[in-house]
């Protein structure tokens, strides 16, 4: 039959779909329902056409012309799953935000004298990763506020998931950081196994916003237009 894909065909449209989802980016659950809608549309598309009577191939390229090529396609689709990496990135602040508030807690707890210069330096530190947390949370709210029940009333604003991701980045190199100096104190501290203690949640922290942060810049770095609807 004229309609009937030859032996192999269907690997046409494999390729169409596997150039699309290699070039999405953002959670595999978001990514992955796209993903299989655009693989059932064109599917359904193609075999609309091979029953008006076209070749196989000519159907799969008439398929083509009506969604656009996978690339084009993947920059109308992207727009989603980068909102859902940024709110998965924002979770992880939000996470990250009771590891903190351990670490402020036990380098506040750090004896010693107050012209001690470790002493003083791990307050400080501690003062600085309590106001990096502060504004990181506040954001990670307003973004889970933004592109949940709200974001249905109104527009998610563009620049917010490069928002989200610089802002992770920021807040998980900040504890990069504190992790670091806070091995340097322990050693020479004099209450040194609470700040050596102190390390662990700020690298707890550390190692929950990295990932998502780095997918996130991903993500925003990433063309996307207006969703269509399949």
């Amino acid at each position: 039959m004229t309609g009937s894909p030859p032996r192999g065909a269907d690997d046409l449209v494999a390729e169409y779909v596997t150039e699309l989802d290699a070039l999405l980016r953002g959670p595999a659950r978001a990514t992955s329902r796209l993903i299989e809608e655009a693989r059932d549309r064109f599917t359904e598309t193609v075999a609309a056409h091979t029953r008006e009577g076209r070749p196989y191939e000519r159907a799969v390229r008439r398929a083509v012309a009506e969604f656009g090529s996978a690339r084009e396609l993947a920059e109308s689709f992207q727009r989603e799953p980068t909102i859902a990496q940024a709110r998965h990135t924002a979770r992880a602040i939000a996470l990250s935000a009771p590891f903190l508030l351990a670490c402020w807690c036990l380098v506040r707890s750090t004896g010693g004298p107050q012209d001690a210069a470790v002493p003083r330096a791990a307050h400080l530190l501690a003062t600085h990763l309590a106001t990096v947390a502060g504004a990181a949370v506040l954001l990670a709210a307003a973004t889970l506020a933004a592109t949940g029940a709200l974001g249905r009333r109104l527009p998610v604003p563009h620049r917010l998931p490069r928002t989200v991701a610089w802002t992770g980045t920021t807040a998980s190199v900040s504890m990069a950081v504190a992790t670091l100096a806070l091995a340097t104190a322990s050693v020479l501290a004099e209450n040194w196994p609470l700040t050596a203690a102190a390390r662990a949640p700020a690298a707890v922290s550390h190692a929950v916003v990295a990932g998502p942060a780095r997918a996130c810049r991903r993500c925003a770095r990433l063309p996307s237009g207006e969703p269509v609807a399949l």
